[in-house]
C-alpha cells in the first residue's frame, strides 16, 4: 500500500485543484469530440457527396484547425485562458448543432471550417493555463497526465462515435454538442482566469524592443529548432494513420488488422503512461527526447521487414513506447522556452506542427511508398535518427536559453516586490 501511495504521489500528487478541473474539461472535451471522426462517412452516406467532395470538406476542417491554433494562442494571451476556452467550447457546441441540421453541402463545408477553428483554439489555452497554475517542478507529471487524458478521451470518442453513427448521424452531432457544453460548464464553474496581467516589458523579451507578439515566437531561433525537431516527430507519428494502412493492405492485411494495431498502441498508452514520469525523471530532457525519437525510428524503420500482423504489432509497441516517453519533456520544453507573457502564442506555433505533419506525411509519404516500396520505412527511420541526433545537439543551447529566461523572470519578480 505504501508503494502504491508513493507511486500515486510521484504520478499525480501535488497538483492544484485548478489543474484537475482543466484536466477534467480536457477529458470531457476529447471524449465528446467524436462527430468529426465520421464527417467523411456522414457526407457520403447521408448527404450524397462524392468521395472527392467529402475530402475537400474534411480538408476545410483541417485548414480551419491551422488558423484556429494561431488564433487561440493570440486570444489566450490577450483575452485570457478562461475566456478563450469558453468562447471556443460554446462556439463549437453551436456549430455542431448547426451541422446536425444543415442539408446543403456548401453550408456544411463552411461550418466544418469554422468547427476546425474552434476545435483547435483550446489547445494553446489549455497548456498555457496548466503552465500558469502548476509549479515548474511538477509540470512534467501534469503534462504526462494531460497526454494520458487526451488519449483516453480519444479512445472513448472512437468507441462512442461508432455506436452513435450506426444509430443516428443526428444523435452523433447533438451528443457531441452536449459533451462540449459539459466541458464548458466545468470551465465556467471551476476554472478561474490564470493569466497574470503583470507581464514583462517589451525589452525583457529576448532583448527585443518591439512589442512582443506572435512574431516573437516566429523569430525565436532556439524555439524554432525545437519546433522543427517536433515536426519530424509528428511526421513519424502520422505514419500510423496515413501510410501504414496502405502498407498493410499491400501485405494482404485488411482493415480489421489495422484496427488491432491502432488499438494496441492506444491501450498501451492508457495502461502505461502514468508510469512514465518516474521512469524519465533522472534524465535530461534532451536525452529522453533523443531516446524516444530513436525508438520511434526503430519501430517505423522495422516495417521495412514487416509482412505479417505480429511483426506490425511488435513494431507498434516499440514506436508507442517512444511516443509515451516523448510526451512530457516535449510539452515541458515548449513551456520552458516561452516567455510568461507569450505562453499561449508559443504553444500555438508549436501546435502548428501537427496540421503541417498531417499534410506532409500523406502527401510525400504516398509518393515515397509508391516509388520506394518497403524502403520508404528506412527513409522514415532515417528521419527519426536525424531528429534524435538533433535533440542531443540542441539540448545545451535550449538549457542555456531556459536558464536565461528563469533569471529574467526572477529579476522581474524581485523588481515587482521591491516596487511595492
Amino acid at each position: 500500500m505504501r508503494g502504491l501511495r508513493r507511486w500515486w504521489d510521484d504520478t499525480a500528487g501535488g497538483l492544484p485543484a485548478t489543474f484537475w478541473y482543466l484536466w477534467s474539461g480536457l477529458l470531457i472535451n476529447r471524449a465528446g469530440a467524436f462527430a468529426m471522426l465520421f464527417l467523411s462517412l456522414y457526407l457520403t452516406a447521408a448527404r450524397g457527396a462524392s468521395a472527392s467532395l467529402a475530402g475537400l470538406v474534411v480538408g476545410a476542417y483541417g485548414a480551419g484547425g491551422a488558423g484556429g491554433t494561431l488564433l487561440g494562442g493570440v486570444l489566450a494571451d490577450r483575452w485570457g485562458r478562461r475566456a478563450t476556452l469558453l468562447a471556443a467550447h460554446l462556439g463549437a457546441a453551436a456549430l455542431m448543432v448547426g451541422l446536425a441540421f444543415s442539408r446543403q453541402l456548401a453550408v456544411i463545408a463552411v461550418l466544418a471550417a469554422l468547427v476546425g477553428v474552434v476545435h483547435s483554439m483550446p489547445g494553446p489555452a489549455f497548456v498555457a493555463a496548466i503552465v500558469d497554475v502548476v509549479p515548474e517542478e511538477r509540470r512534467s507529471r501534469a503534462f504526462n497526465l494531460q497526454f494520458w487524458a487526451f488519449n483516453l478521451g480519444m479512445a472513448v470518442a472512437s468507441l462512442l462515435a461508432g455506436l452513435l453513427a450506426e444509430a443516428s448521424f443526428l444523435a452523433l452531432f447533438l451528443v457531441d454538442a452536449a459533451a462540449t457544453l459539459a466541458a464548458a460548464a466545468v470551465i465556467a464553474l471551476k476554472v478561474p482566469e490564470t493569466l497574470s496581467r503583470r507581464v514583462a516589458t517589451p525589452r525583457a523579451v529576448a532583448g527585443r524592443s518591439r512589442q512582443p507578439g506572435l512574431h516573437t515566437a516566429l523569430t525565436d531561433r532556439t524555439f524554432l529548432v525545437f519546433v522543427g525537431l517536433s515536426f519530424l516527430l509528428a511526421v513519424l507519428t502520422m505514419q500510423t494513420s496515413t501510410i501504414m494502412p496502405l502498407a498493410m493492405r499491400a501485405d494482404g492485411l485488411g482493415p480489421s488488422a489495422y484496427g488491432v494495431v491502432v488499438a494496441v498502441g492506444g491501450a498501451l498508452i492508457v495502461a502505461g503512461q502514468l508510469f512514465v514520469p518516474r521512469l524519465i525523471e533522472p534524465y535530461r530532457k534532451s536525452t529522453v527526447l533523443a531516446a524516444s525519437t530513436g525508438l520511434m525510428a526503430l519501430g517505423f524503420g522495422a516495417l521495412a521487414l514487416a509482412d505479417h500482423l505480429p511483426f506490425y504489432l511488435g513494431a507498434a509497441v516499440v514506436w508507442t513506447v517512444g511516443q509515451m516517453l516523448a510526451a512530457p519533456p516535449n510539452a515541458q520544453i515548449n513551456a520552458d522556452l516561452a516567455p510568461p507573457e507569450l505562453r499561449a502564442r508559443y504553444q500555438s506555433v508549436f501546435y502548428l506542427t501537427f496540421p503541417a505533419a498531417s499534410f506532409v506525411a500523406p502527401a510525400l509519404g504516398g509518393l515515397s511508398l509508391q516509388h520506394l516500396g518497403e524502403r520508404h520505412w528506412l527513409v522514415v527511420g532515417g528521419l527519426g535518427l536525424v531528429a534524435a541526433v538533433g535533440h542531443l545537439l540542441a539540448g545545451p543551447p535550449r538549457e542555456r536559453r531556459v536558464a536565461a529566461l528563469r533569471a529574467a523572470s526572477a529579476d522581474r519578480t524581485e523588481a515587482l516586490v521591491g516596487g511595492r
